[in-house]
């Protein structure tokens, strides 16, 4: 493959690779497809795509419409983002539309993009306008090799560059001016929560703390922390859990759930696994505090 660097525009064939997903699907994440487009043409998906996608813009521009979304004009420096089945449809403005992208599944996928802040289908901008360089390294395969399937190590290298890619989105989108005000207007809610673990916290509390009312709340923390403020509550209640279970190891699980602000066992041991994929029981024994 030849490919050149003349500003950030980045000169390759029209290519694409598919994964052999039948072994690659007990990877956390695994990549389905890699391609590069010199021109993107229109492409409609009434009942959207299988797979979550991340396209990146090298030249040109396009409109993208995602239902219930919105639509976008995304440019050079811009990724636009797709979730699995989300109906979309993506069209070139310009006469030139160059993009890159990699389709993933796993049952990590959709977390690491939340650790990145990104939990729904919506265009994001970039700190620097370069292709990512891991999605570079997957596209970085022999010419002659484009079209074919990969093999099992071609499989987990590209796996490996595809967690890394999903990894590094954090530092390299770019948080804009209203996040930072709206993370700002969190914060005493933030540590209010920090200091309150241990007893009940509704939403109309929360929104007391910030003087807003609880559906503004929700805005506040979906925009910030892309996350509804009981799913934030119990986030920070299981790991504060975790580590009551470290410090005391004492305790019977009821007492644990108390400590950190739940009345009923049951449903504290409902809510970890629901977070951590375990029992509270199963995560002692597994870190040898049973």
């Amino acid at each position: 493959m030849k490919l050149e660097l003349e500003s950030v525009v980045y000169r390759m064939n029209t290519r694409i690779f598919f994964g052999k997903t039948d072994e690659a699907a007990r990877l956390p994440v695994y990549m389905t497809t890699v391609g590069y487009w010199e021109h993107q043409f229109e492409t409609e998906r009434p009942e959207g795509f299988p797979d979550y996608q991340i396209h990146q813009v090298i030249q040109g521009q396009g409109r993208l419409i995602i239902e219930d979304e919105g639509e976008y004009i995304v440019g050079p420096g811009e990724v636009f983002i797709t979730y699995p089945n989300i109906p979309h449809e993506y069209r070139p403005i310009t006469d030139h539309w160059e993009l890159a992208w990699v389709s993933f599944q796993g049952r990590e996928a959709s977390q690491l993009l939340a650790y990145a802040g990104i939990t729904s289908s919506g265009v994001y901008k970039l700190r620097k306008p370069e292709l990512l360089n891991a999605l570079e390294q997957m596209l970085s395969r022999r010419e002659e090799d484009a079209g074919d399937t990969m093999n099992a190590t071609d499989d987990r290298d590209s796996s490996k560059h595809l967690y890394a890619l999903l990894l590094d989105l954090k530092p390299l989108l770019i948080v804009s001016d209203n996040d930072n005000d709206e993370m700002e207007r969190l914060k005493p809610v933030l540590r209010y929560i920090t200091e309150h673990l241990d007893q009940p916290l509704s939403l109309k509390e929360l929104a007391d703390v910030a003087v807003v009312s609880p559906q503004y709340l929700c805005r506040l923390f979906q925009k910030a922390l892309r996350v509804r403020p009981v799913f934030y509550v119990n986030q920070e209640r299981i790991n504060r859990s975790k580590q009551v279970m470290f410090s005391e190891r004492e305790l019977r699980i009821y007492e644990v759930a108390d400590r950190v602000g739940y009345e009923n066992a049951s449903y504290f041991c409902t809510i970890f696994k629901r977070h951590t994929g375990m029992s509270p029981e199963k995560f002692r024994k597994l870190h040898g505090l049973g």
